[in-house]
Parts: C-alpha cells; structure tokens; sequence
C-alpha cells in the first residue's frame, strides 16, 4: 500500500515503524524538524518538512496514489484539515486521530473511516486490564458488543467441550459465539463439532450482558 502518514509524534512514530516494516510505501509528513530527521535516520522512506495543512505538502506526498492518508497530530484542527485536502484529492481511505469526543461528528461528516481517541484507548485497555485481567485483547465494536480473546483454563468449562454440546448444556450463554481458535501455532474457523482444548486461544464475539459467562466458561473464573 501507498500510505501517507501525518506527524511522527508517540503516535505517529508508532505507525510508522509498523507501516514500513510491514513492506507498505510510506511517505511522512512532519513539521517539526528533530522529528523529521529522526524518522529519516530510522526508516528507509521519503520524509517531508513541512505544513501537511497545505495542498502542496500532499501534492509533494504524490497523494493521487495514496491508498491512504492517516492524520496522528495532537490537534484536532490540523487532522481535519489534513482529512479535508486528502478528500478533495479522492484518497480512498481517511484514517485520523481524534483527541477531543465533542469533534467526532467533524470526522464523520468528512468521512473518516476510522476514528479512535487516543486517551479513551488507554483508559479502555487499562480498565480492561484490571476488571478482565484474563482478557488478553479485545476490540469494541458497535452497539456494546467487543471481541475478546482468551486462554482456555484446564478447569474451565469449556475445556473438552465441543461447541455444540456447549450451547445444549447451557455452558455458553445466548449471543456468545466464537469465531476463531487457535492451537499450536494454527488458527482455525470452529465448527459446531469442535472440541475446544486447554490452552487453546479463542477469539470469542460478546455482548456486556454475556461477557461475564464467556469469560467464566473458558478461563472458570471471574474477578
């Protein structure tokens, strides 16, 4: 992918090192000039030094051919005004940062498919932490459902049960379904006569009102 990536701060600087070691065509854009340098001794990849606010830092960028445009300033303001340029040029995907919640209906009215507050992240992965300390990830979706992943404890209940007796004996609760296993290093899509395993790693789709049986069925506890 071809990927413009605006401002190289903590976040920025993150997205970087994946977006390039992961083959992709980056081309950064940033302000300041410690940054700027610090990228271009870090990565093989074209950095500009300048205002992504203007259209000729992203005509600089070759934005015709972007896959995508990603904003990571820390000011709201410069990451909507970048989404506006990258949309008048019909970059196929606008991915920003949001700081401030109140700005959200912005981004969506500009079409921004992602949207992600940084500090509501932390605050989500932290509470998660404490609260679910046998979730190893998760990702909230709409609507109060998520995906979690889980380690499958030998005391679990769903250790040595296929889904399907799972569902019959009521070990899973309505609404919980698990849409991926991993085991031994290989992921799989279950089926209804799938035996889930200790140690197994499950990606399992809930809700707020079946988390609580999801996680005691494969981990056998709950805090």
């Amino acid at each position: 992918m071809y990927l413009i990536i605006v401002g190289a701060g903590k976040i920025g600087s993150n997205l970087i090192d994946m977006a390039v070691n992961d083959g992709n065509d980056v081309v950064v854009i940033e302000r300041d000039e410690a940054r700027a340098q610090a990228v271009s001794r870090r990565h093989d990849c074209l950095v500009l030094n300048t205002d992504a606010t203007t259209n000729g830092a992203l005509r600089d960028a070759d934005v015709d051919r972007a896959d995508a445009v990603i904003s990571t300033t820390n000011i709201d303001a410069v990451n909507i005004m970048v989404m506006l340029l990258a949309q008048e040029h019909g970059v196929p995907s606008l991915v920003s940062v949001v700081h401030d919640p109140e700005h959200l209906p912005v981004f969506e009215k500009i079409g921004v498919n992602l949207m992600e507050t940084p500090q509501r992240l932390i605050a989500d992965h932290l509470y998660h932490s404490v609260r679910y300390p046998d979730v190893h990830d998760f990702i909230e979706l709409e609507d109060g459902t998520e995906l979690i992943e889980l380690t499958v404890s030998e005391n679990a209940d769903m250790a040595g049960r296929s889904l399907n007796a799972a569902k019959e004996g009521d070990v899973l609760p309505d609404g919980c379904l698990v849409v991926a296993l991993s085991r031994d290093g290989d992921v799989r899509a279950p089926q209804g006569n799938t035996v889930i395993q200790a140690d197994d790693q499950v990606t399992v789709f809930t809700d707020d009102a079946t988390l609580r049986g999801a996680v005691t069925a494969f981990t056998g506890d709950y805090p």
